[in-house]
């Protein structure tokens, strides 16, 4: 088939310029409902796009990100959130040494607000690249946030029928996005019997011989599990045996916990067929920056680059330049987050055991969240929206996570926040649990 105007035929030319056009949308999974064809074999029949296509890629609704977005900005208690308490733009320039500040706002006041480079400029991609080992700016690509890095990611490797196994429960957008390109999705399942932990016995049952990508979250989203560094050798093997790529979402590098087992290093520092996807948000508080990346194979860069061509083409050259100056600065940054976590953690510890009759959960390997069970007989996110508008509290549902029963809780808040969070909830457990009684 070929593209035509809404008014006549379209030149030879044109219809070969458009047809490698509709080609490139329709690789990354977009493409326009309106457009109209011609049939190759009945010259001059108009077809339609949705005529052609007999099954276009819809996503399943992002349940987690519908429920944060009805409820984030009107509770004053957010202790389902999943980065930790975000920094300002002052916080970032307090990095420097104080000879420098004023040189640095005025460097950033005087910054053209033009289009920058659009995979990340050459500075910012050398500063990501050298938190990796074995990685150049070419093996960077810079994006709008972890969420952009996964969809091209997703869309540019994969095709309808690819095996993949993915880790669940888990943030949506790891299995539905190829779910809904047609992929052959294998779940691998974190189990609360099992402590949430990554059963590597199960990966292996899960394995076949045309499996195409692995998807792996470490530490995890929303369990706080972690794969230890021979865990994760472990699994690049696997997945090399079987000629498959491994893509590991590190939204929580950086984000070790006291006492904990020693987190694996990015996958990317394997090189070949290991893909790193990392953010600002998580693990820097900078969420507002919208700033992810992929570290990958060269080429996997090229083809991911020419996807996001049609999605959002650059990054904002103000939240590139601030994100060198917080990967540049990142120590203190991690020291200051370790600080709020730990606090957060210690008052965590001691409301779990003061209210042991109806919650309890599995406290994080590292990372930021954990899953909250409740022993009420009430579904989690009837719970959920109880807690955001009587109690001005959001911890997220379980529900949106594929498990009933639980509520998603973040240690990230700033601590007074946390803290109150916490003793609302207990108030409206306590409501229910009298309520039960009454009942």
């Amino acid at each position: 088939m070929s593209p035509v105007g809404e008014t006549g035929l379209m030149r030879e030319g044109e219809v070969e310029r458009v047809r490698r056009s509709t080609w490139a949308w329709e690789s990354i999974g977009c493409w326009s409902p309106n457009a109209l064809y011609l049939h190759n074999d009945k010259p001059g029949k108009k077809v339609s796009l949705h005529q052609k296509r007999k099954q276009v890629m819809k996503v399943a609704t992002f349940a987690l990100e519908r429920w944060m977005s009805r409820w984030e900005t009107e509770v004053e208690f957010d202790i389902a959130e999943s980065g930790v308490y975000p920094l300002t733009t002052r916080d970032l320039i307090n990095l420097l040494p104080e000879d420098e500040q004023q040189p640095a706002i005025d460097a950033l006041l005087d910054l053209r607000l033009g289009y920058t480079e659009a995979r990340g400029t050459k500075a910012l991609r050398e500063t990501l690249a050298s938190v990796y080992e074995n990685t150049t700016a070419d093996n960077i690509l810079v994006t709008t946030g972890a969420i952009e890095a996964n969809y091209l990611l997703f869309n540019t490797l994969l095709e309808a029928g690819d095996h993949v196994i993915a880790v669940y429960p888990a943030y949506q957008q790891l299995y539905a996005v190829a779910e809904a390109i047609g992929c052959d999705v294998s779940r691998w399942e974190l189990r609360e019997d099992e402590g949430f932990k990554y059963n590597l016995d199960e990966l292996r049952r899960l394995l076949r011989p045309d499996t195409k990508l692995i998807v792996v979250n470490t530490p995890h989203n929303p369990t706080g599990s972690l794969l230890t560094p021979e865990e994760l050798d472990e699994i690049y093997a696997l997945a090399g045996e079987v000629g498959a790529l491994l893509m590991c979402d590190e939204a929580y590098r950086w984000l070790d916990l006291p006492d904990q087992p020693k987190m694996a290093p990015p996958i990317r520092n394997k090189g070949g067929h290991g893909i790193s996807v990392g953010t600002m948000s998580k693990p820097f508080g900078l969420p507002g920056l919208r700033i992810g990346w992929i570290a990958a194979d060269a080429e996997i860069v090229q083809r991911c680059w020419a996807s996001r061509d049609y999605i959002s083409l650059s990054p904002a050259r103000l939240s590139d330049a601030l994100t060198q100056l917080a990967i540049e600065h990142r120590d203190a940054i991690v020291a200051r987050n370790h600080a709020i976590v730990r606090e957060n953690l210690a008052v965590a510890e001691k409301w779990f055991a003061e209210n042991a009759d109806l919650v309890s959960w599995t406290a994080p390997r590292a990372g930021l969240l954990a899953l909250v069970k409740y022993n009420l007989d009430i579904p989690s996110a009837k719970l959920s929206d109880l807690l955001a508008g009587e109690y001005s509290v959001m911890l997220a549902p379980g529900s949106a996570f594929g498990y009933e029963g639980y509520v998603r809780i973040g240690i990230g808040q700033r601590p007074d926040l946390f803290r109150e969070g916490l003793f609302r909830t207990a108030a409206c457990l306590r409501d229910l649990k009298r309520r039960e009684g009454d009942g």
